[in-house]
């Protein structure tokens, strides 16, 4: 079975970012049961041994191995209206998500929140303040970072007063139907993400002698200007986010800090189709267990980065002090995307130049075909499908010859990337623009024509909306 090692990362920079708890300064190592190979007989230089975390095979994921693709649309396509631009990109090996994140799995990271707040609320003296939900103190008494004890149970059933107004301070009652529901409007995520990215460049070193090291030039002695996130909570519940720039004083200024609001939109399945019932999809898509293998969707790129940011805490705090080597999960890149579709081909869908109605959207009816004369066949492409008129559970349908499940149709997936040109060049590994207005969309959802499936389709939204087709899956580094 393959093995991988696992290091980690979050929001502030797809390469370099990486969580507080396990960031590195310029020049730090890290060493673990460290010893001699050979004991150095002869005076002969042998190397430096060591152990190192070795885990099996991600769950749920499997090894894209690395590769090159040609990416984007290899020949003028008057169908889709889109002209070849191809550019030769290569990738390094890394795990990705075999199926798209799920109903159940996006709500395991919900509950968490819910339960950690509720923990929260437990430890608060206004509520009791019960001290054994959070610990402030290590077991010789001395003062440490307050974290919370997931060992000691919620009281879920026979609370005192006091642990019932905590608990049911995350609730309210519906006010049409009478029934008590979680209260989506409280269940933010927090979260920091070191910028190791920024925090290594030479031109962010606080000692100006070693900004440059060619020493004829001069350096100026004035300190950096660095820009942070940062985000807290008003009096009104309401989530702040700012971006400020200031001089860098220290490490902590490459500190990130972003709130999430992580309950999935489910009025989108309403607000994006004016037209049709789907009043049912809104109350249960997300609530009910029969959907618990579906896609999850109504997700924002910002929730679906913090979710990915969640799951390498909980694998971390599972591994203890051995936690700070795993890699992190993340979205992928705009390029690995395409390349884990493309399974090699150089065709508009891995499957050549066809896809199934089975597998195409609502309105896929007709397979869409690449030849210049679809169009005067007769083949409209706008004609109601008599498949499916939603998504389907994840692991529908035969998977790609990588092992992936739905990468055309289903629900789009967000990538990393804002959008922006595709590489200009031949690149190894390549990132999309650092800054930009949109993110970046692949593989086409259920309610698309079947030419917004095609291995090279980019779409876009804003990063903090979620839509009723746009899902995710993670990738994960792979490390030899």
């Amino acid at each position: 079975m393959k093995k991988t090692t696992y290091s980690v990362v979050g929001f502030g920079g797809l390469r370099g970012a990486m969580v507080v708890c396990a960031a590195l300064t310029a020049g730090s190592l890290f060493v673990s049961c460290m010893g001699m190979k050979g004991g150095g007989s002869g005076g002969e230089v042998t190397g430096v041994g060591g152990s190192s975390l070795s885990e099996p095979v991600p769950y749920g994921m499997v090894l894209i191995d690395r590769g090159s693709i040609t990416m984007g649309p290899s020949k003028d396509d008057s169908v889709a209206g889109v002209k070849a631009d191809p550019k030769g990109i290569s990738v390094d090996a890394f795990w990705m998500d075999e199926t798209e994140i799920t109903n159940s799995k996006y709500k395991q990271f919900v509950f968490w929140v819910r339960d950690s707040i509720i923990r929260e609320r437990l430890a608060d003296p206004a509520y009791g303040g019960n001290e054994i939900f959070k610990i402030e103190e290590d077991k010789e008494g001395n003062p440490v970072k307050p974290y919370l004890n997931w060992n000691k149970p919620i009281p879920w059933r026979n609370p005192n007063e006091d642990e019932a107004r905590a608990i049911e301070s995350l609730y309210r009652t519906n006010p049409i139907t009478g029934q008590r529901e979680l209260d989506p409007v409280q269940l933010n995520y927090r979260y920091e993400v070191y910028n190791h990215t920024a925090a290594a460049k030479r031109e962010n070193r606080l000692d100006p002698a070693r900004r440059i090291y060619n020493t004829d030039i001069p350096v100026s002695t004035e300190l950096p200007v660095i820009s942070k996130d940062t985000a807290y909570l008003s009096e009104d519940g309401e989530i702040i986010r700012e971006t400020v720039s200031r001089p860098l004083t220290g490490d902590y200024d490459f500190l990130n800090t972003y709130i999430v609001n992580v309950y999935p939109d489910t009025t989108a399945w309403i607000n994006d189709f004016e037209n049709a019932y789907n009043e049912p999809y809104t109350r249960m898509y997300f609530s009910h267990a029969g959907y618990n293998d579906y896609p999850v969707v109504g997700v924002s790129w910002e929730q679906a980065t913090a979710f990915a940011n969640w799951r390498t805490e909980y694998l971390r705090r599972s591994l203890g002090k051995e936690g700070v080597y795993i890699e992190p999960y993340r979205l992928p890149t705009e390029a690995e995307w395409e390349y884990a579709c493309r399974t090699g081909t150089v065709t508009p869908f891995h499957t050549e130049t066809s896809i199934s109605a089975e597998e195409a959207n609502y309105y896929g009816h007709y397979p869409y075909m690449i030849e210049d004369n679809y169009f005067s066949q007769g083949n409209l492409d706008t004609q109601p499908g008599e498949y499916r008129q939603t998504t389907v559970a994840v692991d529908s349908f035969s998977p790609n010859a990588f092992g992936l499940y739905n990468t055309h149709g289903n629900v789009g997936e967000w990538v990393w990337d804002y959008y922006g040109e595709y590489p200009k060049t031949e690149e190894t590994d390549p990132v999309g623009q650092d800054s930009g207005i949109l993110r970046v969309y692949r593989g086409g959802g259920w309610n698309d024509f079947a030419k917004n499936m095609r291995s090279a389709y980019r779409a876009t939204l804003a990063q903090d909306k979620g839509s009723f087709n746009i899902g995710m899956r993670l990738a994960l580094n792979a490390v030899a």
